[in-house]
């Protein structure tokens, strides 16, 4: 018999949804947040052979890089993705870039469809490589929502395995 995907739920069978998820900057929950890239890291492979075993190659892991991470939001009067931009680098150039706070640890929440937290993830140091204020404009399309983007490069990420799964009823 497979393991229960859901110690807590024993009834549950359904994975969590992708679009019960929230991001938290400086420790408040980001408005309007409309889609999030994955998380992923690779592990470089470094190929090797033994010195008189010119048959076998061998590998071994190597340096370890992360994706960066990309955030959209619905277009508001929210202003957590242009301060963080004007924290790298504003129209005052680079004597005005906040070398204190442009790096920030923001925290990646898993909700279930209850609106619980279930999984959350702490991605570290992150600082913002690009920033898109404001989305291409058209007076021909009514029904489209206006997007603004972040691109987060960072140091890394963790499992916060203080958060266990939650009842759910």
């Amino acid at each position: 018999m497979a393991a229960p995907m859901f110690p807590a739920n024993a009834h549950r069978y359904d994975p969590y949804r992708t679009f019960m998820f929230q991001v938290v900057i400086d420790g408040a929950p980001v408005a309007g947040l409309r889609k999030m890239s994955v998380l992923k890291k690779s592990t470089e492979a470094v190929k090797w052979r033994s010195a008189g075993d010119v048959a076998h190659e061998r590998v071994m892991p190597g340096g370890t890089s992360y994706e960066p991470i990309t955030l959209e939001q619905g277009l508001t009067h929210d202003p957590v993705f242009e301060n963080w931009a004007n924290l790298v680098n504003n129209i005052q150039g680079n004597a005005a870039m906040s070398l204190v706070n442009y790096r920030k640890d923001i925290v990646l929440n898993v909700l279930n469809l209850q609106g619980a937290l279930a999984i959350s993830y702490r991605v570290y140091g992150a600082w913002v490589s690009e920033f898109q204020a404001l989305p291409e404009f058209d007076a021909g399309t009514m029904n489209t929502v206006g997007i603004q983007m972040l691109t987060l490069q960072h140091n890394g990420w963790e499992r916060d395995t203080s958060v266990t799964e939650p009842t759910e009823t």
